[in-house]
């Protein structure tokens, strides 16, 4: 199963959420990021949470969805809709989730408040990516209904 975590500019949250699963990941199991209008970089934020949390942070990129090495067989998007952000569309035969959550790029104030929205993101996407992989590895050949079932279920964790 390849995961893809879709929003707009692949800099952050799609970024975070693409280096924890595959951190975490059970046999069988992919993870990829990518924005439909991405930022050309990742945030050296999201690189230094990543990296303090001991996560590995080689080979991560902000990529186009134009350009996904694999096609997806899940959707997860992550922009927020309480901040009026447009969230792409991924169009194909996938099962799709939303995950909405605020771009801690946009955080605003000194360096503490900044770092604290970083750390609240991995936090939040941390405890959902682990509720995810427990349930991949519970039953491995679940469904496509059971799967989304779950998908939005974790999203109002």
């Amino acid at each position: 199963m390849n995961i893809l975590f879709l929003c707009t500019g692949n800099s952050c949250r799609s970024i975070i959420a693409e280096a924890l699963l595959k951190s975490m990941a059970p046999a069988g199991v992919t993870a990829q990021s990518a924005g439909s209008k991405p930022a050309g970089f990742v945030h050296p934020r999201a690189l230094t949470v990543l990296k303090e949390a001991g996560i590995a942070t080689e080979g991560l990129s902000s990529k186009s969805w134009d350009n996904l090495p694999e096609k997806p067989d899940v959707v997860i998007t992550l922009c927020s809709d309480a901040a009026g952000e447009a969230c792409p569309l991924y169009f194909g035969q996938v099962v799709r989730s939303h995950w909405g959550m605020p771009d801690p790029a946009k955080a605003q104030g000194d360096d503490a408040t900044i770092n604290t929205a970083f750390t609240e993101t991995l936090t939040l996407l941390h405890r959902r990516i682990s509720a995810l992989v427990k349930q991949l590895e519970a039953e491995s050949g679940m469904d496509v209904t059971k799967l989304q079932t779950i998908l939005d279920d974790i999203a109002i964790m």
